[in-house]
């Protein structure tokens, strides 16, 4: 078994992330006290809903520095759908929010052109397009399905970026914050087998 720690901060959705974790290995805690993320080997950032109140929820608990912390000493680390949104500098949800910094780039709406005649929220599943040698893609074909609710998307370096779908324009589907932290815009813990097949290869990331 492996130890997660599933951030609870009254943004994610924990049962199913939860689950799905166990279904790969994954001896689950759920938490959202400081002490416990800086005693953790791995970490999990859900998130649903907006950018500013996520960020008003991590600094509320006093979650901001022991994530910091965590993904900058090397630890493993997954941020899923808003958990990637808030890894970055700025938010455009709702006003102008600050969000963790760990990535260079700013979190805004759909190009409201590109996507003319297309639903927005993004929601459904979408074909993935990844990067070669990526261990969180290992054994994930190029082109693999996986399930997106979103409405906003991520500018990112293309250095960090590990995945991209389309969606009206290509936009960042994963990125890769170093060798054991990731995150995803789509949901792992919805997309079927693709989406375990994720969750194992990031719990299992130094066996």
């Amino acid at each position: 078994m492996r130890d997660v720690l599933v951030l609870d901060y009254g943004k994610g959705n924990l049962h199913s992330v939860g689950k799905a974790l166990e279904r790969v290995g994954a001896r689950v805690a759920l938490s959202g006290r400081r002490r416990d993320v800086e005693a953790a080997r791995c970490v999990v950032l859900p998130g649903v809903g907006a950018f500013g109140d996520a960020m008003a929820a991590l600094r509320d608990l006093g979650l901001v520095e022991a994530i910091l912390a965590h993904v900058r000493a090397g630890k493993q680390f997954l941020g899923v759908c808003l958990g990637l949104q808030v890894l970055f500098e700025r938010g455009l949800e709702f006003g102008d929010h600050v969000g963790l910094g760990l990535l260079p780039g700013l979190v805004r709406a759909f190009d409201t052109a590109s996507v003319a005649g297309l639903k927005v929220p993004h929601m459904g599943w979408a074909a993935t397009s990844v990067v070669p040698d990526c261990a969180l893609f290992d054994g994930i074909p190029d082109g693999t399905h996986f399930y997106y609710v979103h409405s906003f998307v991520a500018d990112a370096r293309p250095d960090d970026v590990v995945a991209t779908a389309v969606h009206g324009e290509r936009f960042t589907a994963a990125v890769r914050l170093g060798e054991r932290a990731f995150a995803t815009q789509f949901h792992p813990e919805k997309s079927q087998s693709a989406g375990l097949r994720l969750l194992e290869n990031f719990v299992w990331l130094d066996a």
